[in-house]
C-alpha cells in the first residue's frame, strides 16, 4: 500500500511541474529568469535569413519572433519546408476519428498541412514567393542522408518515393540525399542568406536531425558556416516545460542543449501574440500537440551559433 501511495505523490508532482497550475507558475517564471536573464542577446542584424524547417510548424514554434523582427527590420526572410509533415500518423488518427488511415490519407495530410504553413507565414509576414516546399519524406530524412544518398527512398507512410505536392519546389526529384542537397544548394544560392536558422544536431527528432547535417553540409561548400544559428524544438525531458500557452514565462534552454552557447532573443508582446496566432494556424497539429507547441510562445526564443557541445569549454 505504501508503495502505490508513493506512486501517486510521484504521479501528481510530475503532474504540478507539466501543468503548472496556479502559483506553481511564479516558481516557474523566477526559475526561468534566473536562467534565461543572464544569458547573451541575439540581434536579427541580417539582411537575408533563412529558416530551414523540418516540418510546417518548426517555423512558426522556433524563430515566430526572430521572423517578425528581422522583417521589421527590413530583412528579407525566406523559409524552406523539408518535409510536408505526410507521415504524422497519430495526427491522422486523431482527425479522422478512425485507426484506418491510409497512404492516401497522409497524403491528403501533407497537402493541408502545406497550406497551414502559408498561412502561418502570411501572419508572420513572409510573402508567398518567399517560400519553399521541398516535399521530401516526413520521417524519412535522417534515411535519405545516411543510407538511400543515392538510390531512391520509399516512405513506409505515404508510399511515395519521390517529391509529389502541387507546389513543391521540384516535382518529381527523387527522394534521396542528392536531390536534398541539390535543392538546398541551388536555395542557397538563391537566397544568399547571410543569416541561417536551423535545428541543432542535439535536437531528439531524427528529422531535425538530418535537417541540420544537409543545412551544415551546404553551407560549408559555400563557405556559410559562421552564417548558422541553431534551435532545438525537440528538446527531451518534457521540454518545454510548462505545457500550455504561458505567454508571460521565459523559454529556458532544453535538456538536450545542455552545454550549448545559448542567445536569448527577447519576444514583446506584440510579437507573442503574433506567434500565437500563427501557431494556431497549424490547426491540424493542434488536435494532438497543442500543449506542446502553445509551450513555444514565451517572452524569448533561443539560438546558439554552435550545432554541439565544444571541447574544452571552447565557444
Amino acid at each position: 500500500m505504501r508503495r502505490y501511495f508513493w506512486w501517486v505523490v510521484a504521479g501528481l508532482a510530475v503532474a504540478v511541474a507539466v501543468n503548472a497550475p496556479g502559483i506553481t507558475q511564479y516558481l516557474y517564471a523566477w526559475w526561468g529568469r534566473a536562467h534565461v536573464d543572464r544569458l547573451p542577446v541575439e540581434k536579427p542584424d541580417a539582411r537575408r535569413v533563412l529558416v530551414l524547417a523540418p516540418h510546417p510548424d518548426d517555423e512558426t514554434l522556433c524563430c515566430g519572433g526572430y521572423i517578425q523582427q528581422a522583417r521589421a527590420q527590413g530583412a528579407e526572410v525566406y523559409i524552406a519546408w523539408m518535409t510536408s509533415g505526410d507521415g504524422f500518423e497519430m495526427d491522422e488518427i486523431l482527425l479522422k476519428h478512425s485507426a484506418d488511415v491510409s497512404p492516401e490519407d497522409l497524403r491528403e495530410l501533407g497537402i493541408r498541412r502545406m497550406g497551414e504553413a502559408r498561412t502561418a507565414a502570411a501572419i508572420l509576414g513572409v510573402p508567398e514567393d518567399h517560400l519553399y516546399f521541398l516535399g521530401y519524406p516526413d520521417r524519412g530524412l535522417r534515411h535519405l542522408f545516411l543510407d538511400y544518398f543515392y538510390v531512391p527512398y520509399e516512405s513506409p507512410y505515404t508510399r511515395l518515393s519521390a517529391v509529389s505536392y502541387p507546389g513543391s519546389y521540384r516535382f518529381g526529384a527523387p527522394y534521396t540525399g542528392r536531390a536534398v542537397e541539390q535543392d538546398l544548394l541551388e536555395i542557397f544560392r538563391v537566397v544568399k542568406p547571410d543569416r541561417v536558422l536551423l535545428p541543432s544536431p542535439s535536437d531528439a527528432h531524427p528529422d531535425h536531425q538530418a535537417t541540420s547535417y544537409f543545412g551544415q553540409r551546404v553551407a560549408g561548400k559555400l563557405g556559410l558556416m559562421d552564417s548558422l544559428r541553431y534551435w532545438i524544438v525537440h528538446g527531451g525531458m518534457e521540454w518545454p516545460l510548462p505545457k500550455g500557452y504561458h505567454p508571460q514565462l521565459a523559454l529556458e534552454p532544453a535538456p538536450r542543449g545542455r552545454g550549448l552557447s545559448w542567445r536569448r532573443l527577447p519576444v514583446g508582446p506584440a510579437q507573442e501574440e503574433t506567434k500565437h496566432r500563427a501557431t494556431l494556424a497549424h490547426k491540424s497539429q493542434l488536435e494532438a500537440l497543442s500543449r506542446f507547441m502553445l509551450a513555444f510562445v514565451r517572452t524569448n526564443e533561443l539560438f546558439s551559433p554552435t550545432p554541439f557541445r565544444l571541447p574544452g569549454g571552447l565557444r
